[in-house]
């Protein structure tokens, strides 16, 4: 429902107010928070006009919720595109960038790119070709220093 409580704990409150007020002062109690919320949410919007008629018009965009540190960041950071972050977070792929290391590591095959017209074939590792001149075949261990681990 709301602030996070679910129907069966909103019954269980009911429940206890009418044990602890009554049924007979519950309805007054119910009015006076009323009226209480009302008068407090008043008052927020009256400070909120006065605080924007003092500041002037130059900052006639302003917004309380701007205060918010995440919605700051966001705002000033993440919305102004003056550092080009969007272009590079587009530009920027992790998973491929790790996936395309990974093969060069291992010695495997790039996997082929959707337009690229090899077929989706896909060499196994006995037939990737060697990773450069001083490749060690497949049957023959890497040399092991003990000095350098």
């Amino acid at each position: 429902m709301f602030f996070d409580i679910g129907s069966l704990e909103f019954i269980a409150l009911i429940i206890l107010a009418i044990l602890v007020f009554g049924p007979d002062k519950l309805p007054k109690m119910i009015q006076d928070a009323a009226r209480f919320v009302r008068k407090v949410r008043d008052f927020s919007d009256t400070a909120k006009r006065d605080i924007r008629a003092e500041l002037g018009p130059e900052f006639k965009d302003f917004e309380f919720d701007d205060l918010n540190p995440k919605r700051f960041a966001k705002k000033h950071l993440l919305d102004n595109d003056q550092l080009g972050l969007k272009e590079l977070r587009s530009g920027l792929d992790v998973r491929k960038e790790l996936t395309e290391v990974s093969d060069a590591v291992n010695g495997r095959a790039p996997a082929p790119k959707p337009g690229d017209g090899a077929g989706g074939v896909r060499l196994t590792k006995d037939e990737a070709p060697a990773a450069g001149p001083s490749a060690t075949p497949k049957s023959e261990a890497p040399p092991f220093d003990a000095d350098a681990t």
